[in-house]
């Protein structure tokens, strides 16, 4: 929740157009929608039961693994848009 609220006052910021800034902001909001159906599994898995099941750690490593995928979508998009604007500034 932290970072979100540097994130995307940020990408509102640094964007140049609205698409920019819509590309800088929708994988932050997309890393807070896997966030909460990651804690929706774990919360399940939890309430299942206490034995250990392979199905259940699979189902939470899965998650986790998703959230770790929105953080490099996040990543990769900054990197791609703002990279740009640094080009686009060395060539005038």
């Amino acid at each position: 929740m932290g970072l979100s609220a540097l994130v995307i006052p940020l990408g509102v910021f640094l964007g140049r157009s609205g698409a920019e800034r819509a590309l800088l902001v929708s994988p932050m909001l997309l890393i807070l929608v896997v966030e909460i159906l990651n804690s929706a599994v774990e919360a399940v898995v939890d309430r299942s039961g206490t034995e250990r099941h392979p199905l259940a750690g699979m189902a939470k490593d899965m998650g986790s693994a998703a959230v770790m995928l929105s953080f490099i979508l996040l990543g990769t998009v900054w990197l791609l848009v703002l990279s740009d604007h640094g080009l686009k500034i060395l060539q005038h």
